[in-house]
């Protein structure tokens, strides 16, 4: 009889709200898939963000499941203001990859940037330990950088180039555009999401991403970049909050900003995104054009 997992639920959390009793039981999830995972390098990082959304069990003991740190800087996009929203430090238990609740976290996360933003360029921004990350952003965004059939875009280049020279100046090679910390860096143990001969053949991204960061194994980074605009998120919004008006009663006030430990809600951002301007909201690159 197969045992059913509790459901998961995601929260955004600012870095200084979480309990030292938190802060214990996320660098002990990280440390159970991550070799040279020094607890003092890891409070370090961390205090460096601005929030982490946090995954956790539906249960009364409301047991850590997953996480991903998130830190916001501006971008200069072709001469025009630009937000980035980078990811840190991410995972989630293996026994729920495949669960959607940290992806729906993201997605609410970035809608409510998109909200306070509409007109201003967004970009995901992440660096891939392994390629499970790097799949997040080739499997869900459709304008992103390094990608195998569309290995040149100088625009989402400039990009990378320019958050890593800001967060990660000793690390980044901007001739190979990985970022190299060096021996004694944090890097996936073996175990957890090894590259086989299988799953090159049958995925190229996944190939690509070992082309691109040959050395993942031993901790070396692949930086990458994906373009949020309106474009991408409707349909998933589209759905979501068709689901919520058919259960929910009407949401309250509009939050355009994230306070404490609270998220909009998808009904919620729905309106928000639809009233809150009669211009065109998507910030396509034809659109910019």
């Amino acid at each position: 009889m197969t045992h059913e997992l509790p459901p998961l639920s995601a929260r955004f959390r600012r870095v200084d709200s979480i309990s030292p009793s938190e802060l214990q039981q996320m660098h002990a999830l990280f440390s159970r898939f991550y070799e040279n995972a020094d607890l003092k390098k890891f409070i370090e990082d961390l205090s460096e963000k601005s929030g982490v959304i946090m995954v956790r069990e539906k249960t009364e003991a409301a047991t850590l499941r997953g996480f991903s740190t998130i830190k916001q800087v501006e971008l200069d996009d072709q001469g025009r203001k630009a937000i980035g929203v980078f990811s840190g430090d991410t995972i989630l238990h293996p026994d729920y990859w495949g669960d959607r609740a940290l992806k729906d976290g993201f997605v609410r996360y970035m809608l409510s940037v998109k909200a306070r933003m509409p007109r201003t360029p967004i970009y995901w921004l992440l660096i891939s330990k392994g390629y499970k990350t790097y799949l997040l952003l080739a499997n869900n965004f459709v304008t992103f950088y390094p990608r195998h059939d569309s290995p040149n875009d100088p625009r989402l280049a400039s990009i990378v180039d320019q958050y890593c020279r800001a967060l990660f100046p000793r690390a980044y090679n901007a001739t190979t555009r990985v970022l190299d910390f060096g021996d004694g860096s944090q890097c996936l143990k073996e175990v957890v999401a090894p590259i086989t001969d299988e799953l090159r053949a049958l995925n190229p991204a996944i190939a690509y991403f070992e082309q691109c960061n040959p050395e993942w194994q031993r901790g070396v980074e692949l930086p990458c970049v994906g373009e949020v605009s309106l474009n991408l998120l409707w349909p998933y919004l589209a759905k979501e909050s068709a689901r919520f008006r058919s259960s929910a009663p009407p949401p309250g006030p509009l939050t355009t900003e994230i306070a404490g430990d609270r998220m909009p809600s998808l009904a919620d951002l729905a309106r928000q995104l639809t009233e809150s301007s009669n211009t065109p909201l998507s910030t396509s690159a034809e659109e910019r054009a």
